[in-house]
Order: C-alpha cells, then structure tokens, then sequence
C-alpha cells in the first residue's frame, strides 16, 4: 500500500476496533494523530505515514486482537497479517514509545526486533513525542506528566510502572530532539 491514502484508510480501521471496546483508547489514539498533524513540518513526505501510525499505534489493546498481552506486537501482527498495511506503518506500531524495553521486561524483545526491524529513528522520536504528549482522553499534556500518569496508572511496581520509568529518559529524549527540529524549522527563512 502506497502512503497515498493511509490516514484515510487508517482511521476507520482504528474506529472499528478502539471505538466501542476502549472509547477513552480511541479518545487517545485520535489525540496523537492531532499531535502528529503538529509534526508535518518536520516530517515533509511521512507526515501521513506518522498521522496512520499516530491513530493506529494503540489497537493491540483491542480484546479482538490481544493475543500476548504485548499491545505493540499484538497491533503490528493484525496490521501486518490482516489489515496488509505499509510495511513502515507496522514497524512503527511495533516499536512506538520505547516498546522494546517494554518487550524486554516481557522477555519478548528478540521476538519483536527479529518480527519487525525498528523505524528510522526521527520517526521513531516523532511517534514517541505524539503518543507521550497526549493524555488517556486525547487532550495534549507533557511528557513527565503523561509517564507519572502511566506509572500511577498501572502501579510504580508493576511490569508497566517499571518499564515507564526505565523509558522516561529516551522519551524525554525522544521529545527534546522533535521540538529541536521544529524549532530549527521555524528558524528557517521563507
């Protein structure tokens, strides 16, 4: 599949399986394709391809589609196996936000890195700076607050609160280096 297309084709398959079951997912899930929007300038010719992923990263969180509990995993190998999407839309959904520390701590990360070969890195950061700047109900926040959420969430002890923690330094990272180059963007002149 072309990227001619993909955030159109994107959001109904997002709505389908996030809608209904999880609506504050798909309330998040459409916040961080309104971040990604933010991003165009940045992402020149992958800014459809960011917006698709931005809208689709969450769906392994589907009850039709959760088969490891892994929601990177379970997401890219539905996009992958049934819904045919661009190869580069999948990978980005295998490994958004730090997912292969979260893969690790599941023991799972040679499984995912050797299934899905990560991204480019900008568009690793730019996915990891939509999806840790909006909250669970869709609205835009900042990183240290959204990684205290998810941590306060699931518990400072549990396999996610430790993996969030273990992840805050490249997600803040991750975030530092997008709005360094949209400042160098602006900076340019006209």
């Amino acid at each position: 599949m072309s990227t001619t297309g993909l955030v159109e084709w994107a959001y109904p398959i997002a709505e389908s399986l996030l809608a209904e079951p999880l609506p504050r997912r798909w309330a998040h899930s459409q916040g961080v394709a309104e971040r990604s929007r933010s991003l165009a300038p940045i992402l020149g010719a992958d800014a459809d391809l960011m917006e698709a992923a931005a809208v689709l990263h969450d769906v392994g969180y589907s009850p039709d589609l959760a088969k490891t509990g892994f929601h990177p995993l379970d997401g890219a190998r539905y996009l992958r196996d049934v819904a045919q999407a661009d190869g580069r839309l999948v990978r980005l959904v295998a490994h958004h936000s730090c997912a292969w520390m979260e893969a690790e701590a599941r023991g799972m990360r040679e499984e995912l890195e050797e299934e899905f070969p990560r991204e480019l890195p900008h568009l690793a950061d730019a996915l990891c700076y939509c999806d840790m700047n909006t909250t669970p109900d869709g609205t835009p926040t900042n990183p240290v607050d959204r990684v205290n959420e998810i941590a306060g969430r699931y518990g400072p002890d549990s396999l996610i609160g430790t993996f969030i923690r273990r992840a805050e330094p490249e997600i803040l990272a991750s975030t530092a280096r997008v709005l360094e180059r949209l400042a160098a963007v602006q900076r340019q002149p006209m």
